[in-house]
């Protein structure tokens, strides 16, 4: 998604850039050798790291050991490669699940790897950590700018709407557009929906990183990238139901895990770089939805 949002973007807000992007089916990132050849044959002011196999709560919890080891390969692969390329800028995302398990109310950088993570996806919590120390260890040991941004929950233009796979916010529009194709007045939601997940529209977070992409060395080692505002599971489905237009009711199933209660992180030091997202969540569900209506139209 933020790959897809960096590449529909750049025409409009980094025109003087040029990017190579190539697919998953086109450059396979856990294939170490497939990777440095694509280093070699190609030359890069920056790189910036998106890639990652990712999924909901459920793919997470039920495949632990694919999600730690895949994205421990992918992300060595890239990052090593850009530094033996001599690439000097690289941009890695992390995740908010980095941070340990309801540990405090408001997250701050330097708490990765304070307490214990979350069980339910540790593996890919404990791959998106190794690569953000990686990226530290380099910087420090290289005199390179390779730093980590971790952004909170992201919807929006070419999100994941699988069933099994999809995160909080693409699983509700899904729920409701079945909903409401089927005339359902009933849509279950995980949990007691009290645990408290912050979302930003992924074009907000894209712009910011055109702003401060030519200015590196100036960035510190971690970003947090937040709304600054947290809102409960419950809360979310209102939201996407007054979007939608969607007026039945919701279930709550108790017995389906709900993960962590809280994780809003402190975006102090983004906010003193000018990091100030600016869309309403109920605008970003319509354009978000918008997109699903888009692509779902033109798959049949």
């Amino acid at each position: 998604m933020v790959g897809q949002a960096i590449l529909r973007l750049a025409k409009t807000f980094a025109p003087q850039w040029t990017i190579k992007a190539p697919t998953r089916k086109e450059l396979d990132l856990t294939n170490q050798e497939a990777v440095k050849t694509f280093f070699d044959k190609n030359t890069f002011d920056l790189v910036i790291h998106t890639a990652a196999k990712v999924g909901g709560i459920k793919a997470n919890s039920e495949n632990q050991a694919t999600f730690l080891s895949e994205n421990i390969l992918i992300n060595t692969h890239v990052i090593h490669e850009s530094l033996t390329s001599g690439i000097k800028n690289l941009i890695y995302f992390g995740s908010s699940c980095m941070y340990p398990r309801d540990y405090k109310p408001l997250l701050q950088e330097q708490d990765i790897l304070a307490a214990p993570l979350e069980p339910s996806n540790e593996g890919y919590a404990l791959a998106k950590i190794s690569g953000q120390r990686l990226c530290s260890y380099i910087s420090d040991q290289y005199n390179v700018a390779y730093k980590t941004i971790i952004p909170c929950n992201l919807y929006g233009p070419a999100d994941n709407y699988h069933p099994e796979h999809s995160h909080l916010m693409a699983a509700i529009i899904l729920k409701i557009h079945n909903a409401l194709e089927k005339q359902q007045d009933m849509i279950e939601i995980w949990g007691a929906g009290e645990v408290r997940r912050e979302f930003i529209y992924v074009d907000d977070l894209v712009k910011f990183i055109f702003s401060i992409a030519g200015n590196m060395s100036t960035l510190p080692s971690c970003l947090n990238i937040g709304m600054g505002q947290d809102f409960t599971v419950n809360q979310y489905y209102e939201f996407a139901a007054q979007a939608l237009g969607y007026s039945g009711h919701f279930v709550h199933n108790l017995s389906a895990p709900s993960g962590m209660t809280h994780k809003l992180m402190d975006c102090t030091r983004a906010q003193q770089l000018g990091w100030e997202p600016t869309t309403h969540i109920e605008d970003g569900i319509k354009q978000a939805y918008a997109d699903f209506l888009f692509n779902i139209t033109n798959d049949s």
